[in-house]
This record gives structure tokens, sequence and C-alpha cells, in this order.
């Protein structure tokens, strides 16, 4: 899909508009119509109507009689869009969003863990153990630290062989690569490899109660660094990323 002609033209734009959108760029001056749209970025029409059309169905736009196009409420914006979560997320450092992304990963993540210790297959299991080795051998420097703690994540996702699970990958593949990145700043440290340990662990010996609890240990212990973390912490977090 992404080889066709025009369309990386059109996620390249898809992607400015999002961030402008998102900070706010058009709450005053009102959304900028197709043809002003192309001549700003010198687009085709082609493109910068798919764009938007995107863009709509992300919840960020709507085309309404008389007003043309205009950007909607971010109450209205499709939070689990991995693209509006991103975009969200980059705007500025927002605590109170880790911390409400955190919480829904509370009532997701412990659930399949039990779910995996269940179902997952041996190709499942084999997933998870590779997960964990490149987490340790990332402590080790011989790893992408941020990378192999997501594949640990996701691999338990795919593990529990129930499709809606496995469809929330990019969802978190992308919340938790700011997410991560994030509280790993705030506190200076990677994640914990016994705490992974005690939930592959658990989901080989098929022990769903134990994988949940492992797993929502993790979870809660970066929720509290989340809510300890004061505005100024955060504030000198940002500083250092820019």
């Amino acid at each position: 899909m992404r080889t066709q002609p025009g369309l990386s033209l059109t996620y390249g734009l898809v992607e400015a508009l999002g961030q402008a959108i998102v900070t706010g760029e058009y709450a005053t001056v009102g959304f900028p119509t197709e043809g002003e749209l192309a001549k700003q970025f010198g687009a085709s029409r082609t493109v910068t109507r798919e764009a938007v059309k995107m863009l709509t169905a992300k919840g960020l736009l709507s085309a309404r009689p008389r007003h043309g196009t205009v950007v909607e409420p971010e109450a209205d914006w499709n939070l689990l869009d991995p693209d509006v979560l991103r975009w969200l997320l980059e705007r500025k450092f927002s605590l109170r969003l880790l911390a409400e992304f955190t919480e829904m990963r509370l009532g997701i993540e412990p659930a399949a863990a039990a779910l995996a210790a269940r179902n997952a297959d041996e190709a499942g299991l084999e997933e998870i153990r590779k997960g964990l080795r490149r987490m340790k051998a990332a402590a080790e420097g011989e790893d992408d630290a941020l990378s192999a703690d997501i594949a640990f994540h996701i691999s338990i996702l795919n593990a529990t062989k129930n499709p809606f699970y496995r469809e929330l990958h990019e969802l978190v593949n992308t919340a938790l690569r700011i997410s991560i990145r994030f509280t790993n700043r705030i506190k200076g440290r990677t994640a914990s490899i016994p705490s992974h340990e005690d939930v592959a662990e658990a989901i080989i010996a098929r022990d769903a109660d134990r994988a949940s609890t492992a797993m929502r240990l993790i979870i809660v212990d970066v929720l509290e660094l989340i809510r300890a973390a004061s505005p100024s912490t955060e504030s000198e977090a940002a500083r250092r990323e820019a």
C-alpha cells in the first residue's frame, strides 16, 4: 500500500497536519481549505483530499455544511488510533495522559498475561523467551533496551491467541515507546529484568493467576512513578529531550 504513487506524500501531509491540529495551530484561525493546503504544502488536490479523509477517520476533522472542514474537539478524537495517541504524547510531556494510558494498561496486560498462560503455544512461549533474552542482552549493551522491552510486552499480547489482544500491538508499541522512554528519564533506570522474568516464568508454567499478578506489579510500579513525578521533573525531562 505504501508503495502506491503519491501515498508517501499523503502520509507526510497527514503527519504534518495531525501534529498541527494536536498542538492547536488551527484553534483560532480555522482549518485551511483544500486549495490553501495544496498551495501551502505544494501538494496536489488529490493528496490533500486523501490526507483530510484520513484525519477525518481519526476523528480530528469533520466536514460541516456552510462551515467547510473544521477541527473537532479533543474529546472526539480517536485516542485508540496510534497516530493520534503519538501526537498527543509528543505534543508535550503530559504526565496526566501517560498516567491515563498506564491505567488502561492495567485493565489489559495483566489479563493478557493470564490468557497467554492458558493459551500460548510453543511458538508463542518462544517469542516471550526471546523478548526476555533481548532485555537481558540490552542490559549488557548488546541490544536496544526500549525495543527489547516493547517486544516482550507485544509477545505476550500475541501469545494470548486472541485476535482482539493481538490487534492492540500497534497501539501498545506506539504508546510504550514514548511512555518507557519518558519514565526511564524520570528515574534514570531501565525496566526490571527480574520483574519481567517473573511474568515469563509464570506464563511458561501455565500459572495464569501468578502471571496476571506479576504483570500488574510491573504496571503499578510505572503508574506510581508517573504519579510521583512533579511538574518540575516533567519540565526538566522536556529540557533534556530538547
